[in-house]
């Protein structure tokens, strides 16, 4: 909870600094310093994969919208996705040092493949903000979430739901992409709940995200443990959690048991209305992505108060110490609160998730 903390007091900071006319417009292009550079500015954006809804769906128009938005309309993002492909996002990445873009926000498929592109971009003095995933190599900040609580909300799910069965129930481990640093730590925060509290019988690694992958995985799970003897599965994202599904129903599960997710993918929050999916994590994607777009805009014009008030927090990666970071909260999306989370905050409407399919269980808690 103290990143929470931090970001709140990040936020606050930033705010007070308006109020005491130290700068004078948070977020906008106004500034008391004269900027290094105009609002014809070009942000490079580097994401992953389309496997994960969000990336197409939210986080590249939500930052090309803010970046139109804090400078009148004149910059512009340079939008690539590396569809999973290490080598294409090195490939994107070189082409963005070689148009010369102002900064690169990159999403990295592999932290540790990225590193020399990174350094390319420092050498021709062009700043790299990593987003979502700790890229390795020299990055100039941060922004994604608390990947650790991530972790443990979704272990402390398994616990609440398995109850006082909990210590005599087998779960499987869906882990996500080792080459992501992301995975360690969701990785971490589940451990630290789940750990001598239930018996981890299988746990596989997922290559690149895959949903396939996660589907052979779990269909090897049910081949060793027996599909009654599975309590519970622990899924790191949403795409995975649906091909585990899947795989239960093809084996002849009748009732799912809980499953995890991560993401709030809409066919996730259908899967939690309809009781196939236990729970998701829902990360704020205008959140992170509006708070991205604008520490890249402060980051080229040279606003480094508001720059800083943005990144309160740090964090380390294997090739760099300190680096200054933004960590958004994260909320434990159920059937309970899906009203006063997507719905709230117009990522999905009613009519979005209650589809013919969906709406008798939509009625069912009171979603219409």
């Amino acid at each position: 909870m103290r990143h929470i903390a931090v970001a709140l007091a990040a936020s606050t900071s930033a705010l007070a600094l308006a109020a005491c006319g130290v700068i004078d417009n948070v977020g906008g292009s106004g500034s008391s310093a004269s900027p290094k550079k105009g609002d014809d500015i070009t942000v490079g954006l580097l994401l992953p994969d389309k496997d994960t809804a969000r990336f197409e769906k939210f986080d590249h128009p939500i930052i090309k919208q803010e970046v139109a938005s804090l400078t009148q309309g004149k910059g512009k993002v340079v939008y690539a996705n590396a569809e999973a492909s290490p080598a294409t996002q090195s490939r994107q990445f070189r082409q963005m040092v070689d148009r010369k873009v102002d900064i690169i926000l990159v999403d990295a498929v592999d932290a540790t493949a990225i590193a020399p592109d990174v350094q390319k971009a420092k050498d021709a003095g062009i700043p790299v903000i990593a987003y979502d995933r700790l890229a390795q190599g020299p990055i100039d900040a941060y922004v994604s979430h608390d990947n650790e609580l991530v972790g443990e909300v979704q272990g402390r799910s398994i616990i609440e739901a398995l109850g006082s069965n909990a210590s005599s129930s087998k779960i499987v481990m869906m882990n996500g992409d080792p080459a992501d640093p992301n995975t360690a730590k969701f990785k971490e925060g589940a451990l630290g709940e789940l750990q001598n509290r239930v018996q981890i019988a299988k746990e596989y690694d997922t290559d690149k995200w895959s949903p396939a992958v996660a589907k052979a995985n779990m269909r090897k799970a049910i081949q060793a443990i027996g599909l009654n003897n599975i309590a519970a599965v622990y899924s790191a994202n949403d795409g995975m959690a649906g091909a585990v599904i899947d795989a239960l129903k093809e084996a002849g599960a009748t009732k799912i048991p809980p499953v995890t997710g991560q993401d709030a993918n809409l066919d996730a929050v259908q899967r939690i209305v309809s009781g196939e999916q236990s729970m998701t994590v829902y990360k704020s994607f205008l959140d992170e992505a509006t708070n991205a777009a604008r520490m890249a805009v402060d980051k080229v014009q040279g606003r480094d108060i508001l720059f800083d008030a943005l990144t309160r927090d740090t964090v380390d990666s294997p090739t760099k110490k300190k680096i200054p970071a933004m960590l958004v909260p994260v909320v434990v999306l159920t059937r309970d609160n899906i009203k006063d989370t997507v719905i709230a905050d117009g990522v999905y409407s009613v009519k979005d998730i209650c589809t013919p399919k969906f709406e008798a269980d939509c009625a069912a808690i009171g979603l219409k």
